[in-house]
């Protein structure tokens, strides 16, 4: 049964969704400086009013819009695990690695690595981003063990995953200001194989 309220829910929540995705594209294309709710209303489409009624402050705009990545980097990933089904040994390892360290050149890392530098000198900003940044932390490395299929109890493997997810950052970073891809698939194809032997012996 349609009730009168759901069409305007479901106009509500699209327009939500539009200024997280405005939001992120402006991050990622102009970076923090130019990311304001009156640049991300216009890309969005919507009023500033209309903005603000959603997101009453920059702040409340940019977690939202944080949320929101992870929840699509999570989305990507399930995806990712799925097609891993049918791929073991060396090639499952690799396509991880390569999985995870895509996943930090895309413009979602860039987006949310605006945020990240402008938290750094922000106390405020940073008491809202350091816990979820923690909490998506835990997430990515238990995506990654699953994907891995491995056992996290054990340190050695703990550590490694660490590891795995400390370069995907690292060479995400080399990818900012220049396309760095040649030089990181080389890198991923070596850390694989060392990972891989290292993991299963």
């Amino acid at each position: 049964m349609v009730t009168p309220h759901e069409p305007k829910q479901d106009r509500s929540r699209a327009t939500r969704q539009r200024l997280l995705e405005a939001t992120i594209d402006c991050l990622a294309e102009f970076g923090w400086a130019a990311a304001t709710v009156a640049v991300v209303a216009e890309r969005a489409g919507v009023s500033r009013g209309a903005a603000q009624h959603h997101f009453p402050t920059r702040e409340d705009l940019i977690t939202a819009a944080l949320e929101y990545m992870f929840d699509v980097r999570d989305g990507q990933a399930r995806a990712e695990a799925a097609t891993l089904a049918a791929t073991s040994g060396p090639a499952r390892t690799e396509a991880v690695v390569s999985g995870l360290v895509e996943s930090y050149t895309s413009p979602l890392f860039k987006a949310a690595l605006q945020v990240w530098t402008h938290a750094a000198a922000d106390p405020a900003l940073s008491e809202r981003i350091v816990p979820l940044e923690a909490k998506f932390g835990r997430a990515v490395h238990r995506r990654a063990v699953e994907a891995l299929e491995i056992d996290d109890s054990d340190p050695v493997a703990h550590h490694l995953v660490q590891a795995t997810l400390d370069l995907a950052r690292g060479l995400g970073l080399a990818d900012v200001l220049t396309d760095d891809s040649v030089r990181r698939k080389l890198i991923v194809q070596q850390w694989a194989a060392t990972l891989h032997t290292a993991l299963h012996g």
